[in-house]
């Protein structure tokens, strides 16, 4: 076993006590040592206001993970970068291209692993979906990701925020996932998205998109209310494949549905782990990269005010 992973856990907030705090409180891999954050802490962990004051303070650091919102991400990482810390950053990576390019290139020069992660591909029906359809002929896919915003992110402004992502923060989870599991490049042919009055990023998008010839669509919506929706559907010459609940559930053709429990952000840590110990980096943008893509040439529609 190698030696533990000395940890700073950078941004207090919801993703971090609902997924990061729980995966290394069972990790037999890091020990979580510091944390920084303008309004939190964790209890019985050494706390820091931010990333210049946590790595300033020392505690044998060797790496931090970055919860923090994507804008603002990249002063973050290459900070750590530059202490010559190992960073693995949540999805997405940072707020442009640009800077994980240029955080990848830092990474390298500095001789330390950058992770990009993508937590939904780590659900459970996503490598054997991806392992059933390598050898099919995709006919179509359908993409419905639609959940609540005011569930999934009280009160948070930024998000609705120019580099905020919108209904995309959700949504490139599913495009994380189609990346993965399509035996062909994906390709956006066009776009559509509502941005609310006064707002900047949107609550709704649609997105018209190829893979190796099959027609994909993809719907996000962040106002869906009640039973949340996080599907793909995948026709296939061999009958229809369906990932449900994020890629927890896998149907595949004429089969029961597969289901396993959530170790999304335990696979992740491990895999971080792995790329410390081996001393590389795994920066893959394929979903952010889309979402710059819808951007760019995305029809716009104003809807309706919103407001937490």
């Amino acid at each position: 076993m190698s030696e533990r992973i000395r940890l700073g856990l950078v941004g207090i907030g919801k993703i971090a006590r609902d997924q990061h705090l729980p995966a290394l409180a069972e990790s037999d891999r890091f020990d979580l040592v510091a944390t920084a954050s303008r309004h939190a802490s964790v209890e019985g962990v050494a706390a820091h206001k931010d990333i210049e004051s946590l790595i300033a303070a020392g505690h044998g650091l060797t790496a931090v993970s970055l919860c923090t919102p994507p804008e603002g991400r990249y002063d973050q990482a290459r900070i750590a970068i530059e202490a010559g810390l190992n960073v693995m950053l949540e999805k997405p990576p940072a707020a442009t291209l640009t800077e994980i390019a240029d955080l990848a290139e830092r990474a390298q020069a500095n001789g330390v692993t950058l992770f990009t992660t993508w937590h939904s591909r780590e659900a459970a029906g996503v490598q054997p979906a991806k392992d059933w359809l390598a050898d099919k002929r995709i006919e179509a896919v359908r993409i419905a990701w639609r959940e609540d915003i005011r569930r999934w992110h009280p009160g948070q402004e930024w998000i609705l925020a120019a580099g905020g992502f919108g209904v995309f923060d959700p949504g490139i989870n599913a495009l994380s996932i189609a990346t993965k599991i399509l035996p062909g490049a994906l390709l956006l042919d066009s776009a559509w998205m509502e941005v609310p009055e006064g707002r900047a990023s949107p609550l709704r998008a649609k997105l018209h998109m190829r893979s190796a010839g099959a027609p994909v669509t993809a719907e996000f919506d962040f106002l869906q209310t009640g039973p949340q929706t996080w599907d793909i559907e995948i026709d296939t010459d061999a009958g229809m494949l369906r990932l449900a609940m994020g890629g927890s559930i896998l149907q595949l053709p004429g089969e029961d549905e597969q289901k396993a429990p959530d170790r999304e952000y335990a696979r992740l840590y491990a895999r971080f782990a792995e790329l410390v110990a081996a001393g590389k980096s795994d920066v893959d943008v394929r979903p952010l990269q889309l979402v710059a893509d819808a951007f760019l040439v995305g029809a716009r529609a104003i809807g309706e005010t919103f407001e937490f």
